[in-house]
């Protein structure tokens, strides 16, 4: 079931907040924690029942394993470490098989000239989040000890609608705390709060990702087929990449935090305006907060992280950051995605040092952050090309034409208003797809929203904050004029939901 589907706005959803509202007039107690994993259940499983058997399995397992940590742990048993690994490696077994063994298969069968068949096996939905979740689980209950926890809250920390699908990936601590002990409260505020943050994640989904995909899908397609790209289609269809894929994602995380605080749940912030970056290092604490910090926790520290001199740091982060690409996506390119930003931290961080040695690490003028911020999204956006291609053969293609080497055209409908602008005769043999002025307004005024606008989180500071991370923020408290403008785009939002079949979250098939 998808947020952005009138299965979900009309029926699942109203229903859900109703039942939930009814049962304790915004309290959380057992009764409405049942309510909200049975529902969970329905929407995981709208997909299939047998995402159902595979998650509730895998909760049951996990749990089972914990409590016998916890058990253990308390009691310096020491079979309690093993328990740990065969937990662990229990939950990247099963992730393996589902995402990997058909990858391994295939690259078998091209370095070494194997035969084995593909079994196309069906990926999960949610499947990297929910497995990577009940890692930290383990973790945390071996490293501590951890409190019990009933069967009911620990299913509804793994099943918890919201952000099951697509995060953001949640720590025990930043749930638990919330639902157990003390009940807590969902008010009128965090409603109004909850409803607007959905309103404008779902603005972003329908009205803005959605609308530059078709050219960016053109463009990446064309090189996928063999199509020499140009110079400008090459840059068009990268930048509208980078568009979709930024305001889908923080479309998703937007309605998640919205959703959740509906029913009275604050989920930590994970999208914090990547674009505006000054540095590589800045856009990872931007981007995907909660992955970043699973892996700088989970696996980069426990590699030895920065504690055993500057090149066993660097091997470390490398190898975490290509795992990192490597879970997007069972492919060497989400492996050569996450490569690519190896090398570009490493470069980040060696440039730190020197800046450190020369005496300019303190340096941070407006003459400097501009500059910074400019390389660090070209960065980015060369780095999405690996990302969105499906093979190495069409990503090159499209580097190649976005430095020139497949020369320079127009599409066709721009070549003879640039002609008529400039006086110059243009080439007008590129592709059509992102010729029209349209889509190129679409996209400059999109990408300017995310490189200058304020994100959601600092709209809605002053509106008791559903991410208490953000504090930064001029923006007034709500008021009428807020009010009218929210409306106006959740009515812009339905009447496209209404026009056109819902389109997958790109984060869904990770």
């Amino acid at each position: 079931m998808l947020f952005n589907s009138t299965t979900f706005l009309f029926f699942f959803l109203p229903l859900t907040v109703a039942g939930f509202w009814l049962l304790g007039r915004g309290t959380c107690g057992p009764k409405e924690r049942a309510w909200l994993v049975i529902a969970s259940l329905v929407f995981y499983g709208w997909w299939s029942p047998w995402y159902v058997v595979l998650i509730l399995g895998s909760i049951a397992f996990n749990y089972l394993i914990g409590h016998a940590l916890r058990r253990w742990r308390s009691g310096e048993h020491d079979g309690a470490r093993l328990l740990l690994v065969f937990g662990v490696g229990a939950n990247l077994a099963a992730l393996a098989y589902f995402k990997y063994w058909d990858l391994l298969r295939m690259t078998s069968n091209t370095l070494i000239g194997t035969h084995y068949s593909l079994l196309h096996i069906v990926l999960p939905l949610g499947i990297s989040f929910f497995t990577f979740e009940q890692i930290s689980f383990l973790v945390d209950t071996y490293r501590s000890g951890g409190t019990a926890h009933s069967p009911l809250d620990y299913s509804f920390f793994v099943l918890f609608f919201p952000r099951v699908i697509a995060g953001p990936i949640l720590r025990p601590s930043e749930l638990f705390p919330q639902i157990e002990g003390s009940t807590p409260t969902a008010t009128g505020s965090d409603a109004i709060v909850g409803l607007t943050v959905f309103v404008l994640g779902l603005a972003k989904k329908v009205l803005i990702a959605d609308a530059v995909a078709p050219a960016a899908t053109a463009v990446f397609n064309a090189a996928a087929a063999g199509t020499p790209v140009h110079l400008l289609e090459a840059w068009g269809g990268a930048l509208a990449y980078s568009v979709q894929l930024y305001f889908d994602f923080s479309g998703y995380s937007d309605m998640a935090i919205g959703l959740a605080l509906l029913l009275g749940i604050r989920l930590p912030l994970n999208f914090d305006s990547p674009y505006k970056a000054t540095s590589v290092i800045d856009f990872w604490r931007r981007w995907h907060m909660s992955l970043s910090r699973f892996l700088r926790d989970y696996l980069y520290i426990p590699l030895g992280g920065n504690r055993a001199g500057r090149s066993r740091r660097y091997t470390n982060l490398m190898l975490t950051m290509l795992l990192g690409g490597l879970w997007h996506g069972a492919s060497w390119t989400f492996a050569m995605w996450g490569g690519l930003h190896g090398v570009y931290l490493l470069v980040n961080h060696a440039w730190r040092t020197t800046r450190r040695h020369l005496g300019f690490e303190h340096v941070n003028q407006w003459w400097s952050r501009g500059p910074a911020r400019a390389l660090t999204f070209l960065a980015v956006v060369a780095g999405w090309v690996f990302f969105r291609a499906p093979t190495w053969r069409s990503a090159t293609t499209m580097l190649a034409g976005m430095v020139g080497l497949h020369g320079v055209s127009v599409p066709r409908r721009l070549a003879p208003v640039l002609a008529a602008i400039s006086g110059i005769r243009v080439r007008g043999d590129g592709l059509g797809s992102f010729g029209d002025l349209p889509m190129v307004a679409v996209v400059a005024v999109s990408l300017a929203i995310a490189l200058l606008a304020p994100n959601t989180a600092e709209l809605t500071a002053q509106w008791r904050p559903p991410v208490p991370q953000i504090t930064r923020s001029r923006w007034p408290r709500p008021n009428f004029s807020a009010g009218v403008l929210v409306g106006a785009l959740l009515l812009f939002a339905l009447l496209t939901v209404f026009r056109s079949p819902p389109s997958q979250f790109l984060y869904y098939r990770f």
